[in-house]
């Protein structure tokens, strides 16, 4: 009976280091397989800041804190080449630039173009931006309330502008009456 119990306790071993084996063997090979890399080395005709006045302190707190997922652009960090590491942050790059992409502003509709800026002051009102994961390893990436109301007068100033040259159902959707 012991006899028995010594070999199923040197079987779980052996399937244990064959486990940890092919596992060590999977995370070496795909060290070798990396999603492309969004980086640009110029800004495309449709980036906002070719459409719309940005300051210069604007554009430095949007380099710190949105750039890296909300353009072509991102300034990747060191271990950006460790995978699984890689394919986490490509995907919250290709989400981030889904959901407002300053370098493809240009190229959306004026509806979307003014949508997305109410949405960049709601989420910085809200605190909602930057992510608080992105934000936690880049410590300068968190806004201070001076920085927030920069961004915010900025995206406001823009929509402001919008309304003042374009027609406001350009902008704006008429929302459907609902019935009573």
């Amino acid at each position: 009976m012991q006899l028995h119990k010594l070999k199923i306790i040197k079987l779980k071993k052996t399937i244990f280091k064959k486990i940890l084996l092919i596992l060590f063997i999977v995370l070496v090979a795909i060290q070798f397989i990396h999603p492309a890399k969004n980086q640009s080395t110029e800004m495309p005709a449709t980036h906002i800041y070719n459409k719309y006045a940005t300051s210069h302190d604007v554009q430095q707190i949007l380099a710190t804190a949105c750039n890296d997922c909300h353009t072509n652009n991102t300034n990747y960090p060191w271990y950006a080449s460790i995978q699984p590491v890689d394919w986490w942050l490509n995907d919250h790059i290709k989400d981030g630039k889904k959901h407002f992409n300053m370098s493809e502003f240009g190229a959306y509709s004026l509806r979307k173009q003014y949508h997305k800026l109410e949405e960049v002051v709601e989420q910085i009102k809200e605190k909602e931006m930057p992510l608080s994961s992105y934000s936690w390893i880049h410590g300068n990436a968190k806004l201070s309330a001076e920085q927030q109301n920069k961004i915010i007068g900025w995206a406001t100033a823009i929509m402001d502008t919008m309304k003042a040259t374009y027609p406001l159902d350009s902008l704006i959707r008429k929302k459907k009456p609902t019935n009573s």
